[in-house]
């Protein structure tokens, strides 16, 4: 069972600043570095249906490694010291795949 969790989000930074582009690969350096995170990718919305401007998205083998994720000492930190002072807005959701 596969599990796809994503989440889209809009920062509190100016788009193509250089804080932007250090939070986005500080968050990649730090979400790909925990075990278990498979498939992690960064992608632009461009949608104009949208306000939200970016999208995490990653892979777990099963639910005891997204668990293991979500209590991981870098995930907790960097959700605590860089998500939410430096996100505006988001939206997560998180999919079995079929």
């Amino acid at each position: 069972m596969t599990i796809q969790h994503t989440v889209v989000f809009r920062l509190a930074h100016a788009p193509g600043s250089p804080q932007e582009t250090e939070f986005l690969d500080t968050a990649q350096a730090t979400l790909t570095g925990i075990p278990g995170v498979t498939e992690f990718v960064i992608n632009r919305q461009v949608s104009a249906k949208s306000d939200l401007d970016w999208q995490f998205s990653m892979a777990f083998a099963d639910q005891a490694a997204y668990d293991s994720y979500n209590t991981h000492p870098d995930h907790v930190g960097f959700v605590a010291d860089r998500w939410v002072p430096e996100v505006a807005a988001f939206q997560e959701y998180d999919f079995i795949l079929r």
